[in-house]
């Protein structure tokens, strides 16, 4: 794995001066995953906010082969370009590997895109498809997504009188993902760099579909101040609401367990968006989410490998 210093001293692949939201979690994830490929990319971008932040026309914040593609088809479209990479090299062509690489945010891949996304790990294309997962569909005014967590407040399903926020569980992307038997699946974060890419380095060296879903909090979407978008997203890992674990050729392996679990309430305090889960008669609501926190947690760790020890 490069150290700190190593991944400091390559190119930045993509640059400052475009024009996401400040304690924006999404270029914090790009660039710390461009960094960890040594070869060169080819990023292909579903519709979204880092789409239509980067690429302002006449203006590009990235410096490699880029393409925007529609919202529901960022697996397909790379999908066709790493199949005409792979035609290329076998009339040798080229001779240079090259890692294809789809950015797509919640909504893009949870819902709109999940066809695509499919079909391209079915298929077996060599390709790393990474989520930004914000928890909902942040870029057209934070409507509720298949991502976004039992009692969000958003603007399509909004607490008040009659429902306290989103009335169902997010769905489970990274399990749908791991069920295609691909050779790797992780889940990281926006604010824990080692972790991130040290995943993306794995990914890279694996042949075949890979799939990231990386937590990103949206200081817009979410409500809280910019400065805290890392800390918020440590505090997901450290309460288990959103576990760092891997999924490699259907082993799996939990990244980091807590020593002492923090209660979910603590990650949920930190965001406007939750607010109203703490007013008097919520509180069954929150026993409700800190009961289906744990269950999530208990099935995981139980899906790791039998640690045997000597006789």
């Amino acid at each position: 794995m490069a150290n700190l210093k190593e991944l400091a001293s390559r190119k930045e692949l993509l640059t400052g001066g475009h024009r996401m939201c400040p304690g924006c979690g999404a270029p914090i994830i790009v660039r710390q995953i461009l960094l960890a490929s040594k070869d060169p990319v080819v990023v292909v971008a579903a519709t979204g906010c880092l789409e239509v932040s980067t690429t302002i026309f006449p203006y590009t914040a990235w410096n490699v082969p880029y393409l925007h593609n529609a919202f529901e088809n960022a697996g397909a479209t790379l999908s066709g370009v790493e199949a005409a990479y792979s035609a290329f090299k076998k009339k040798g062509k080229i001779s240079q590997h090259v890692n294809f690489i789809a950015f797509g945010g919640d909504g893009g891949t949870y819902d709109i895109g999940l066809q695509s996304l499919s079909g391209a790990l079915e298929r077996g294309h060599d390709l790393l498809y990474v989520c930004y997962n914000n928890e909902a569909y942040m870029n057209t005014g934070v409507q509720r997504s298949g991502a976004t967590p039992k009692g969000a407040n958003t603007t399509t399903e909004p607490a008040g009188k009659v429902r306290q926020g989103k009335v169902e569980w997010r769905k489970d992307l990274t399990e749908i993902v791991a069920a295609h038997g691909i050779p790797y699946v992780a889940q990281s974060i926006a604010g824990n760099w080692a972790d991130l890419t040290k995943k993306a380095e794995k990914a890279f060296s694996i042949r075949g579909p890979k799939f990231m879903n990386v937590l990103q909090p949206c200081r817009l979407g979410w409500g809280y101040k910019p400065e805290d978008t890392l800390n918020i997203a440590r505090l997901a890992v450290e309460s288990c609401v959103w576990p760092l674990y891997e999924v490699e050729n259907g082993v799996y392996k939990v990244n980091s367990k807590p020593k002492a679990k923090k209660p979910a309430a603590d990650f949920l305090k930190t965001q406007e968006r939750f607010r109203h889960l703490f007013k008097p008669g919520n509180e069954q609501l929150l026993i409700e989410i800190q009961t289906e926190v744990d269950r999530r947690w208990e099935a995981l760790v139980a899906k790791e490998p039998a640690v045997r020890t000597g006789a």
